[in-house]
């Protein structure tokens, strides 16, 4: 047999293997079969603060980031970021007014996020609760400013990771950073950004799961002071409850979007003045209060300790408290003068 016909009936034969490759694919896709992709999904991981697989990889080994937020009446309209925060806490600072601290496991994903103001003795605590990087305008320089040493801080401005943006208030209430340029910047600038530990904040539930607890009502309200009464309303539709301060619903100043987490703490505790009668020491140590979740609630125990400790809760018997899987808004009111109020 000639090379020319050996060539000949090899080229024949690829061509009838690479036509049976085609009919064998499109017989798959005609049962139903869809061809595979080579694209894999990207693998997410569980968010230690919420119990939420949306973290990407590397994500859960970066420390947290906990920002200061402005929360008097005037600034309350020009909030931003707080929709994205896994965990917010509120407490009072000095004169009947609260302020704000947003813990975000990813800030990369957070965008615009403020306003921002000073620092307190109690934030730093909490801050140092989730080994958080601890980000602050200024600070209480008689208390606040020597437990600075104790943490990892950044004390922001318009030339270092912040921008000032027009709202149409005094320039005190203007000062924003973005979260995917303050990350970039802290490991830019080679801040301490491992983590270093991986605890949980809570016993989180799977994600699938929803709790249902003893006690129902569709909301409740902490009055941290006459001025100032934080409400949470549920939402049976969305599963989630929405943020009001008194009557006055509260939205996103850059995306109008409304303010929403999964779960509600309310902790009692002893709050009084310091020696300058002015600023408010917001003990940690451990007490009673209440969780919400899915227009349920019931009561709990808590604890927290020294500042580098992170929070502990139970149900009131001494049992592990199950939290659902999302983001949390935790009140630290005054026991005394404070007691919620559920509807």
């Amino acid at each position: 047999m000639s090379k020319k016909i050996l060539a000949l009936l090899l080229c024949l034969s690829l061509f009838m293997l690479a036509a049976c490759s085609k009919q064998t694919e499109r017989l798959s896709v005609d049962e139903g079969e869809e061809p595979q992709s080579s694209v894999s999904e990207p693998v997410l991981h569980i968010n230690p603060l919420t119990g939420l697989s949306d973290l990407a990889d590397g994500k859960t080994d970066d420390r947290p980031v906990a920002i200061m937020i402005n929360n008097i009446t005037t600034a309350q309209p020009v909030q931003a970021g707080l929709n994205q925060a896994d965990i917010i806490y509120e407490t009072e600072v000095e004169g009947g007014i609260t302020r704000l601290l947003a813990v975000y496991q990813d800030v990369s994903k957070a965008g615009t996020i403020g306003t921002i103001r000073s620092a307190r003795y109690a934030y730093v605590d909490l801050a140092m609760g989730h080994n958080a990087i601890y980000i602050h305008h200024g600070q209480d320089p008689t208390y606040c400013a020597p437990h600075l040493k104790d943490t990892d801080d950044i004390n922001i401005s318009e030339g270092n990771y912040g921008f000032r943006l027009k709202n149409g208030l005094a320039s005190e209430h203007t000062l924003y950073t973005d979260g995917s340029k303050l990350w970039d910047g802290l490991v830019n600038d080679k801040a301490k950004t491992e983590r270093g530990t991986s605890a949980v904040w809570a016993s989180f539930a799977d994600e699938d799961t929803s709790i249902t607890l003893e006690n129902t009502a569709s909301a409740v309200t902490v009055p941290f002071s006459s001025s100032y009464k934080s409400v949470f309303k549920y939402d049976a539709a969305t599963g989630v409850y929405t943020r009001y301060f008194k009557d006055t619903l509260r939205k996103d100043y850059k995306t109008g979007e409304t303010t929403e987490v999964k779960n509600v703490f309310v902790l009692l505790t002893s709050i009084s003045n310091y020696p300058d009668g002015k600023h408010r020491n917001i003990a940690l140590e451990s007490g009673d209060g209440y969780y919400l979740v899915n227009g349920t609630y019931t009561a709990i125990k808590w604890s927290k300790g020294a500042a580098s400790n992170g929070f502990k809760f139970t149900k009131a018997d001494g049992t592990e408290l199950t939290v659902n899987a999302g983001s949390s808004w935790v009140c630290l009111a005054d026991k005394n003068t404070s007691q919620p109020k559920f509807e």
